[in-house]
């Protein structure tokens, strides 16, 4: 037992220090071409961008901004979620609602993102857009991926349920939910990732008094280079720890949900 826990525990310090490693080679090669450019306007060193991102955290403005553009961006993914699934549900088991929704969210992933947000600046206000356009980039995939957990769930399972005369909500939680979930799973971790870069672009574009696609707006205009680069350093940082929780919370719904179905 000893053992194994010294090999999961090598094991992990390996993978740190080999994400280290490879985190220490761009930063090196950031830095190198930094050099070759020799203009600060152009390529700023890590140094300066560190320097601005430090400055940046002591100002509230900033954690006020980002906290604005998780709030948004977070509201939209959760709606689009729901509505996601929701719609997946009539389109898996109603023919009709498969005719009338299926080519609908299709030319809504077809559709350019900026497209969407230049009508839906006409409609609503400036700080409602990233709300929407997040909506809009979720929908499609986890209704696709919902879908297909549903048509794939296991036919004996459920031909079981019918024979032992089992209840839809008991069917619905002990047979389709534990197939259906690793699909939700996924699909919400890849449109997270979607909504979050359509809201800060939408952000960009629309200018909410406290977000962050506002201030990557302005540091562009201003010539801010290295602002420019901690910002969007905050947009990377932010995603990957919206995916990491969003990756978390399905592992222990996930595990939570085993065993349910031995109990059919």
């Amino acid at each position: 037992m000893e053992s194994i826990t010294r090999s999961k525990k090598t094991y992990a310090l390996e993978a740190v220090l080999k994400r280290l490693a490879a985190a220490a080679f761009w930063v090196v090669l950031w830095q190198l071409c930094a050099y070759a450019v020799g203009q600060e306007l152009l390529v700023p060193t890590p140094l300066a961008v560190l320097r601005t991102l430090l400055a940046l955290g002591r100002e509230p403005a900033f954690w006020y901004a980002a906290l604005q553009s998780l709030y948004r961006i977070f509201r939209g993914f959760v709606l689009g979620a729901v509505l996601g699934i929701g719609l997946a549900g009539l389109t898996a088991f109603l023919s009709p609602a498969d005719y009338l929704i299926g080519p609908v969210i299709r030319m809504v992933r077809a559709t350019p993102v900026v497209s969407f947000i230049i009508l839906i600046l006409l409609w609503v206000r400036t700080d409602t857009v990233p709300v929407f356009i997040a909506v809009l980039m979720v929908i499609p995939v986890v209704w696709e991926n919902t879908v297909r957990g549903i048509r794939e769930t296991d036919g004996n399972l459920l031909e079981m349920a019918r024979v032992f005369r089992i209840g839809w909500f008991r069917t619905a939680r002990d047979v389709y939910l534990p197939s259906v979930l690793p699909y939700i799973a996924g699909g919400c971790i890849n449109a997270m990732g979607l909504a979050w870069k359509a809201g800060i672009a939408a952000e960009v574009l629309c200018l909410p008094k406290a977000a962050v696609g506002t201030q990557v707006y302005y540091s562009k205009i201003y010539l801010e280079t290295p602002s420019l680069f901690a910002w969007t350093i905050v947009v990377i940082v932010l995603s990957l720890l919206l995916e990491t929780l969003l990756t978390r919370l399905f592992g222990r719904m996930s595990r939570g949900r085993v065993g349910r179905r031995r109990g059919l």
